[in-house]
């Protein structure tokens, strides 16, 4: 850990100077090639996420969230109702380039622009959008902007148990930082909390790691990647786990 001794002797963190606050974000529009995200709206999304996630038949895409899955357009759109509402997390549609619609959600949220922390979860793909290009290029657009709005540390947390979440962070370039015990109670169920972060120093070198990857070079005329994420990203991993 980095620090710096004080007049007494003691170790204390390093200086912070001329630090101001993040800016709150305001549910921009962000664009990419593959996908953009916008605020997330039950008008404009609902219908078409919930066809999308209706794909999952066995309802998996839920087991580790604290709600879900839904039986009806009316129960779902409820929810998304509520969700649009909320100023914390702050939620976002994923909008699929390939067909126009709407086929996965995410947020910010635990937003501290005061201390410069941010955390991305909620995050709900359909099976249209798992394992694309436009899935990860939407977890690059929302981390390119928490950073762009000033924020110091970018989180990501899931369910210790959720093994897919876990290899998805290191990939994206989250380093693990321990399990929180008995966190959490979801569906009845204990959770213990696994923990990553990026912080901003670490942010130019994953910027361009996106970037290489994102790049039209990295995939074949049958859009397949000729290198995979991790090929770039793993070198800014601080730990494993």
């Amino acid at each position: 850990m980095e620090h710096e001794l004080n007049s007494l002797g003691q170790p204390v963190g390093l200086a912070v100077p001329d630090w101001k606050p993040a800016r709150l974000p305001s549910g921009e529009r962000m664009e990419g090639h593959f996908c953009a995200l916008e605020r997330l709206d039950g008008e404009r999304h609902a219908a078409d996420l919930h066809a999308a996630n209706a794909a999952d038949a066995e309802g998996g895409m839920w087991t580790y969230m604290g709600y879900g899955p839904f039986a009806s357009l009316k129960d779902y759109r409820a929810w998304v109702d509520a969700a649009a509402a909320s100023r914390d997390p702050v939620w976002y549609a994923v909008i699929d380039k390939a067909t126009g619609k709407a086929a996965g959600v995410a947020s910010y949220l635990r937003i501290d622009a005061a201390m410069g922390t941010i955390e991305v979860g909620h995050i709900a793909w359909s099976p249209q959008l798992q394992r694309t290009p436009a899935a990860t290029e939407a977890m690059y657009l929302m981390m390119e902007n928490a950073f762009a709005l000033g924020y110091r540390r970018y989180e990501w947390k899931c369910n210790a148990l959720n093994s897919p979440s876990r290899a998805a962070a290191q990939r994206l370039g989250f380093s693990y930082e321990g399990v929180f015990r008995q966190a959490r109670i979801d569906k009845g169920r204990n959770r213990d909390t696994a923990w990553y972060a990026i912080i901003d120093k670490e942010w130019p070198a994953l910027q361009a790691a996106f970037r290489q990857w994102l790049a039209p070079a990295n995939f074949d005329e049958h859009g397949r990647q000729r290198a995979r994420l991790s090929h770039y990203t793993s070198g800014v991993l601080k730990q494993r786990g």
